[in-house]
């Protein structure tokens, strides 16, 4: 067990096989935007998804100069799919090796330390999210972008009440149709297999009270040297037919609130795979914006990070990232108005007059990053590559071909990417 595993697990004594109490009940990762893997929620810092043995060793030999644009690797999981003693369907994750005994979990925090709280994961009975997604098929006859589109791709509108964000938020529907559909394989398969390692990762959103994740899908080409043919001439029509081809990037999902209209948005990777290059540059428009303005207090250290990430691939030599995806990740509850100490004036009603113009600017500049004193916030921004199970290079011995020199078609997406939203920060006043 790895040294991140055993510090998420200390102080946890786990039952013998089959004991369903000493095991950790995994639920629907909501903020899953893209992708077609189920990655579940482990615990509030982390999430763990289904092992692929070439990501699991990208993982465990991950360059130190590539790993700050990662999430954290913290070890491997034993899921087995079992029903409670209420039979609702669960999956449970046990420690690959652990002694028999007690049934309590604890949660590091953000340092490491385990906190108090005791979380018992294996009395919790199953959120009931899964009906989310028949309310998100009902409630498709009120998005906005319905026309002109088939049943996958699609934009899904919800109104919330603005100044209440967090207890309406509702649940990805992208994140549920995965869970829905592994526990279906899941169910079909536990006769002849019930247990399935899973690798446990950082959760990149913990941290954000309102979440705006998007899921960009890196690189001209998407397919793996081992592909087979059908699986290769697939994924180049992929490209081919989307805005891969011609930038190296295309919106592979998306979620964003909007402070201003209140609106919470989600984009799948259908919808991603139609855009034009002028519909993904007004895609990242959208993400970038509060609904009315674009929020420029975000593209600055987005572009600082992405510059960074680009140097260091450049000197990375033979890896190629095929199929890897890009998050952006920001917090879209409104920053809190920095307190304002002003020098008191002569005159009443000219004070009154001067503070009202003083709290339409603290409300523009909260919501939209449109004045000065906006940009003394720092907003939380993180940009992290993720999905590697195609990614090779020439330590992995096994494999037939040795790529030279840098991924030259990451890098080439990695570029426009750079260049776009350069230009949105250029013209964000206009």
């Amino acid at each position: 067990m790895s040294p991140a595993l055993e510090a998420l697990m200390e102080g946890c004594r786990y039952p013998g096989k089959g004991e369903m109490k000493g095991g950790v009940m995994l639920e629907p990762f909501v903020h899953q935007v893209g992708g077609h893997s189920c990655v579940l929620r482990f615990g509030e810092q982390t999430i763990c998804k289904p092992l692929i043995p070439r990501e699991h060793q990208f993982y465990k030999s991950l360059p130190p100069e590539i790993r700050k644009f990662t999430p954290q690797y913290k070890g491997v999981v034993s899921v087995s799919f079992e029903e409670d003693e209420e039979g609702n369907l669960c999956l449970i994750a046990y420690p690959l090796h652990s002694d028999p005994a007690d049934l309590e979990n604890k949660e590091p925090s953000a340092d490491g330390e385990p906190k108090n709280k005791l979380v018992k994961w294996g009395k919790k009975k199953p959120s009931g999210l899964l009906p989310e997604i028949e309310r998100a098929r009902q409630s498709r006859k009120e998005d906005k972008g319905k026309s002109n589109r088939d049943d996958k791709a699609e934009v899904l509108y919800y109104s919330l009440e603005k100044g209440n964000v967090v207890p309406q938020i509702k649940h990805n529907p992208w994140s549920l149709q995965c869970h829905q559909q592994h526990l279906q394989r899941m169910k079909e398969n536990s006769k002849h297999r019930n247990q399935h390692k899973f690798i446990l990762l950082e959760n990149l959103t913990w941290q954000y009270v309102v979440p705006c994740v998007l899921d960009l899908k890196m690189g001209t080409r998407q397919h793996g040297d081992d592909a087979s043919e059908e699986k290769k001439a697939n994924q180049i029509r992929k490209c081919q037919q989307s805005t891969s081809s011609s930038i190296g990037v295309r919106l592979c999902g998306m979620q964003v609130y909007h402070s201003t209209t209140g609106q919470l948005i989600f984009m799948n990777k259908y919808h991603g795979r139609k855009l034009s290059l002028t519909g993904f540059k007004e895609a990242l428009w959208q993400y970038f914006s509060d609904g009315r303005v674009l929020r420029r207090e975000l593209l600055t250290p987005v572009l600082q990070r992405l510059r960074e990430m680009r140097a260091v691939l450049e000197a990375c030599e033979s890896y190629r990232f095929f199929s890897s995806s890009l998050l952006i990740i920001y917090d879209g509850a409104p920053p809190p108005v920095p307190p304002r100490s002003r020098p008191s004036r002569g005159g009443e009603e000219e004070d009154e007059e001067d503070d009202d113009e003083d709290e339409d600017d603290d409300e523009e500049g909260a919501y939209g990053g449109r004045h000065d004193h906006s940009s003394s916030i720092s907003p939380m921004v993180d940009v992290r590559m993720i999905d590697f199970a195609h990614t090779t290079c020439r330590d992995y011995g096994e494999d037939a071909i040795v790529h030279e020199g840098g991924d030259s078609g990451y890098i080439f997406g990695l570029q426009n990417l750079i260049s776009i939203l350069s230009q949105l920060e250029e013209h964000s006043n206009d």
